[in-house]
């Protein structure tokens, strides 16, 4: 009999997802006599510990007894069980400081991490995550914002519905005026944010017609890799290419910059790809664009002017357009820029159903009966203590180093 835990979040503030649903966790116990599922009792998470308990999981305490462990963002270190199975989002991949000691202890206690991030199909395609509800709730914050900037109409927020479904009702009878909305991006997010666009009544257009035409109704575009990036040598985008060596390309996205109100960013960034654009080109009296949802939110990234995070609170400020300082927003002198980090936790109901099927679909069942999985052994960051083959580039960073 294997055990699974559900453990409560540590991390400050909590986070309110989960990755099994009691529903879920019903259906797996129903339907496997060999996995025995328990829940630490949590006032945080969107699903209650009595909603557990009615779905045939026990609410306990301590958690030392499970075979595997999962949670969803970094567990304390504090709150590390020494040989266990984990599985949560780890944020240790691309070496990120801030969650060294965390990688360093998790060696230490002999522990097997297995990091949802890492857990990808054959072609590299992620198989878990929250983008689609980030791009959702992303794409809705922005419109919200742009609505409170124009004074054009006024959204609700979305933290203060119950779910999707509830989401949707408000839009019954929106008006939106002619606005012109670039969504970059094709994966989760970007999924989301078209989702947000169509039920909006927001009309999908060609880039070449979004760039040479102006609409008596409201319009987005999508810009896909080879809509954004062109070889500096010349010749075709290629995304085996664009990703190994993303240096040697240039970023096109300007044009649209200045033919836009609204961006809605989806794209994956890291520190070796060009940027959207540079910053000193809102200061251009031609610059158009007053609204920018950085929903995949890399500060100071493919949205330079994007200053870190703000809360699901209050999402969104300012960026003066002379001294590129943090305003109050809806500023004449400034962008908006909408940046928040845990989007999905505003949909936290619907986030984790999606995820948790996700998880049953492909992964747990390998998981539970330790079948030698190609998926779980490729995101297998480090088993029993030792880092695997496919991340030794982290044994410097585990080091200290």
């Amino acid at each position: 009999m294997i055990k699974l835990g559900l453990i409560r979040e540590g991390k400050t503030p909590a986070d309110n997802r989960v990755a099994l649903t009691p529903a879920q966790c019903k259906w797996i116990l129903k339907n496997s006599g060999e996995v025995a599922i328990f829940a630490q009792s949590s006032p945080s998470r969107c699903f209650s510990d009595k909603e557990y308990s009615m779905a045939g999981v026990e609410v306990k305490e301590d958690m030392s007894d499970c075979d595997i462990l999962l949670g969803i963002k970094e567990v304390p270190v504090s709150q590390l069980i020494p040989g266990k199975t984990y599985l949560f989002f780890s944020h240790t991949r691309k070496k990120q400081a801030y969650n060294q000691k965390l990688f360093r202890s998790v060696i230490d206690n002999q522990i097997t991490l297995i990091d949802y991030e890492c857990l990808e199909h054959e072609d590299g395609q992620r198989i878990l995550g929250f983008g689609f509800f980030a791009g959702v709730v992303g794409a809705h914050n922005g419109m919200m914002s742009y609505g409170k900037r124009t004074g054009a109409f006024d959204l609700v927020r979305v933290h203060q519905q119950r779910s999707f479904r509830e989401l949707i009702h408000t839009y019954f009878g929106l008006r939106i005026p002619p606005v012109k909305i670039v969504v970059t991006g094709s994966g989760r997010v970007a999924h989301g944010i078209l989702e947000i666009m169509n039920l909006m009544g927001i009309v999908e257009v060609e880039p070449e017609d979004y760039l040479q035409k102006q609409y008596a109704y409201p319009v987005y575009t999508q810009l896909k890799g080879p809509d954004l990036y062109k070889p500096k040598s010349g010749g075709a985008y290629s995304r085996v290419h664009f990703h190994e060596r993303p240096d040697q390309y240039d970023c096109i996205f300007l044009p649209y910059a200045m033919q836009s109100d609204i961006l809605m960013n989806g794209i994956y960034w890291d520190t070796a790809m060009p940027r959207l654009f540079g910053k000193e080109r809102i200061q251009d009296p031609a610059w158009r664009m007053n609204t920018i949802a950085d929903i995949t939110d890399d500060a100071f990234g493919s949205v330079p002017i994007n200053l870190g995070d703000q809360t699901i609170e209050d999402p969104i400020y300012g960026v003066d357009k002379h001294s590129f300082e943090k305003t109050a927003p809806y500023a004449t002198s400034s962008v908006d820029v909408m940046a928040v980090g845990n989007l999905p936790n505003e949909l936290p109901r619907d986030a984790s159903r999606y995820f948790g099927e996700q998880l049953i679909k492909y992964v747990l069942e390998d998981l539970v009966k330790n079948n030698h999985s190609a998926v779980i052994e490729r995101a297998t960051m480090v088993k029993a203590g030792e880092i695997t083959k496919r991340y030794d580039y982290l044994a410097d960073y585990a080091a200290g180093k």
